[in-house]
């Protein structure tokens, strides 16, 4: 999807403040949620939010309907993004339990959610920094409104341990997250004011060894479904 890798294109809005607001303290006030030390973004986890069979399941998925992953925004480097994607059906019935916990845990209205993704990264395969929010100023901004306007939220799901590498890497934040199957990972995308946070500035990086599969969901400041009802638009993606 979208690489987002400039500095912050964006306006404050007081309705992201609030919906950072209110998503930071339902996280904060569950005993399982674990916020991290970063003092420049809202980030947390939840270990062992995802049990064993989900997380087969979610990979069995993932290689039976995996396709490169695309971008947004062009890139000049080949490197740049590497890994293969899958767009899994929100309403079957195994994505869709998964799909509406997490929104629960967050207490953001599922149809604000984008289709969960799932991610694969073979040895060698990484995602350079970059940012999860979109650019206000870029030429897909349009279509962006038109299906729910920003992404606020970012929930990232690691469906197994990984031998050597693979990191979700902040170096913004000056944090690293090693995946831990079963963890879910939560940032907002958003400071304070509503403005698109770029210390949110994030990477995959490269696996040395194994394979990691992630699975991920983006959450809009409106609703996204009436967009995916009326017109799906493939690769609306980014994660790592």
């Amino acid at each position: 999807m979208s690489k987002v890798i400039g500095r912050v294109s964006g306006s404050p809005s007081p309705k992201r403040a609030q919906i950072g607001r209110d998503v930071s303290a339902r996280l904060e006030a569950n005993p399982n949620v674990k916020r991290a030390k970063v003092e420049t973004a809202q980030m947390y986890t939840y270990p062992d939010f995802l049990s064993d069979q989900e997380c087969d399941t979610l990979i069995a998925l993932i290689d039976a309907n995996s396709r490169p992953s695309t971008l947004l925004a062009t890139s000049d480097d080949p490197d740049y993004r590497t890994s293969h994607s899958s767009d899994l059906d929100r309403w079957s019935e195994e994505v869709s339990p998964v799909d509406e916990r997490i929104a629960s845990l967050l207490g953001i209205p599922p149809e604000n959610a984008e289709t969960l993704q799932g991610q694969r990264y073979a040895p060698n395969q990484q995602f350079r920094a970059h940012c999860d929010y979109f650019h206000e100023n870029s030429g897909y901004w349009q279509r962006m409104l038109e299906t729910g306007g920003q992404r606020t939220w970012t929930a990232m799901a690691y469906l197994n341990h990984v031998e050597e590498g693979g990191a979700t890497w902040f170096p913004r934040a000056g944090v690293r997250f090693k995946p831990k199957r079963g963890m879910l990972l939560i940032w907002n995308n958003m400071m304070p004011d509503g403005t698109p946070n770029y210390d949110t500035l994030h990477e995959g990086m490269r696996v040395i060894e194994g394979t990691k599969y992630i699975v991920t969901k983006w959450f809009r400041e409106e609703a996204w479904i009436k967009g995916y009802i009326q017109t799906y638009l493939p690769g609306v993606e980014d994660a790592d």
